[in-house]
């Protein structure tokens, strides 16, 4: 649908949403008098209404895009253009893995609203591996996932033409700005958007003044800012997955853009090494914690593994490259996009240690002691894979060092 249902820009409530969901003929006209609202966004970015017909149990979502971000308030303003770039990522992320991303119903430019699929059978991935759960179908879907809209994306498959308009439609310039700063910038030097208790301060030191460390991340940054490469998620933590015992849905691409092919999956790869040192204190007793911590690993490698197994059975079977049956073109294409994923991975975790934006794994481990052990961890741990990027070879080398952290 593409009539839009309000002439200007207001935000939602859970009375003004309705109207919205009135208008499309999604829920039978005898409950639309009944349905249950309640906003449920629990993120620095956007309102969140599920509405449900509690006869029926039918369900949808309505996400609508706020004009500046809530965890600052309206004195860091956003464009709202994030909520076409999030419905436009959605559906063409479904064009390849249709299994793995929420359905789309409705999208309104001038609203900034994305009607979506109920997941309330879901759990957010990063609140399964706190208690302990563990996903059988998780490794391959998120190594399909990355793999397919990578490649499909790329230059590899598209016409020149259409990857070059592809990027214009993705240009995604303020969403960018905010991972440039907080994921490759603020935390590597004195800012005041940083968070981390004063304990670990002589370890954020070491960070600032290691001349090496903020090298390698200069590149990373640049490599960020300047290559455009495939349709990236932007944002893929353990935050923006739904899942249950046997389906994973990859939920918010409003930070999606052309970057580098290694930037996903290493966001994945860094929030599953930051639950394995939480691990250490969230496991009830030490076998469930071996447990637990070996099927992360595994997770790891298995994503890594399907990752390169379908990127290279589409390349096989689709790409359109001239130099695409030249030998040691595709290995050379995935072994740098292997270890700049691992100096991506580096970045995330310190950031998500001592950056604006925390992960639970680590913020809700209980005894401040042993919090401050593990992100002292953490951070040695990024460090070494930003440093070391190139000396790792292979994902099994990877995984001995988040497990030898």
């Amino acid at each position: 649908m593409s009539v839009q249902i309000k002439p200007t820009y207001e935000p939602l409530n859970e009375v003004t949403v309705l109207e919205v969901v009135k208008a499309l003929d999604f829920f039978e006209e005898a409950a639309l008098s009944h349905l249950h609202v309640k906003e449920i966004g629990d993120g620095n970015l956007n309102l969140v209404f599920h509405i449900e017909d509690q006869a029926s149990k039918k369900a949808l979502i309505v996400k609508q895009a706020l004009p500046y971000a809530k965890v600052v308030g309206e004195s860091w303003p956003l464009t709202l253009d994030r909520a076409r770039i999030e419905s436009e990522a959605l559906l063409k992320e479904a064009e390849s893995v249709p299994h793995l991303v929420p359905k789309v119903y409705y999208s309104d430019r001038t609203l900034a609203v994305t009607v979506m699929e109920d997941l309330s059978d879901h759990l957010i991935l990063r609140k399964g591996f706190i208690d302990g759960h563990t996903y059988p179908a998780l490794a391959e879907d998120i190594g399909t996932f990355t793999a397919k809209t990578a490649f499909y994306s790329s230059d590899f498959y598209l016409h020149p033409f259409e990857k070059k308009e592809q990027v214009k439609r993705f240009s995604n310039p303020e969403l960018c700005k905010i991972t440039e700063d907080l994921v490759f910038t603020d935390p590597f030097f004195n800012h005041d958007t940083n968070d981390y208790p004063a304990e670990l301060q002589s370890e954020v030191d070491k960070i600032w003044n290691d001349t090496e460390l903020l090298r390698e991340v200069s590149k990373l940054r640049f490599s960020f800012l300047s290559k455009a490469e495939i349709l990236l998620h932007g944002d893929l933590h353990t935050g923006s997955i739904f899942v249950k015992e046997n389906s994973t849905k990859v939920i918010d691409p409003e930070f999606a853009f052309y970057g580098p092919a290694g930037f996903d999956i290493a966001h994945f790869i860094a929030n599953l090494a930051l639950n394995y040192l939480s691990q250490n204190a969230h496991a009830k007793e030490p076998f469930n914690r071996e447990s637990i911590q070996l099927y992360l690993l595994q997770t790891i490698e298995k994503s890594w593994d399907t990752f390169t197994e379908t990127f290279t059975q589409l390349w096989n079977e689709k790409s359109t490259d001239p130099y695409a049956h030249v030998d040691g073109v595709l290995e050379n294409f995935l072994q740098k996009t292997f270890q700049q994923a691992i100096g991506f991975a580096g970045c995330e975790i310190i950031r998500r240690t001592i950056g604006l934006a925390h992960v639970a794994d680590l913020d809700t481990i209980q005894q401040k002691d042993v919090e401050l052990f593990y992100k002292k961890k953490a951070l040695e741990l990024g460090s070494k894979l930003i440093k070391n990027q190139r000396n790792i070879t292979n994902i099994t080398e990877l995984t001995d060092w988040i497990r030898g952290a």
